[in-house]
């Protein structure tokens, strides 16, 4: 069974930085996809970056793209998401999910294309 672990939150103020990082345990073959959602309250999930096999450069929200970078690290099976620029709105709960079935890059921000999540990490941006 596989295992999402993320870390990395926690609260500063607008313009700063912060980086996350997911690491997953429990699997036997290659995980094909790895992505960052978040939540704010009140607010459906939403997709932030993901990055697929085939696509190193990742694919991400129009509202962080340029602040955050994903990138993964196969060797310690984590992914990690470095947020600069940080601003009130990226307020929120955020989720590491894996392993799509369908490897189909334009449904990176779907919720329903990954199989694994993680239980959140909190970022809090404060004015």
């Amino acid at each position: 069974q596989v295992q999402l672990v993320e870390s990395g939150g926690g609260s500063v103020q607008a313009g700063g930085s912060l980086r996350l990082s997911c690491a997953a345990t429990g699997y036997s073959y290659t995980l094909n996809c790895m992505g960052w959602f978040r939540q704010a309250p009140g607010k459906e999930r939403e997709g932030v970056a993901a990055i697929y096999t085939g696509n190193s450069g990742g694919y991400y929200a129009g509202s962080v793209k340029g602040r955050f970078t994903i990138s993964q690290d196969a060797a310690v099976n984590t992914v990690y998401l470095q947020m600069d620029s940080l601003k009130p709105e990226d307020t929120a709960m955020y989720y590491c999910a894996a392993d799509c079935p369908n490897l189909d890059g334009s449904a990176w921000n779907i919720r329903t294309t990954y199989v694994y999540w993680g239980r959140g990490t909190q970022v809090t941006v404060s004015p």
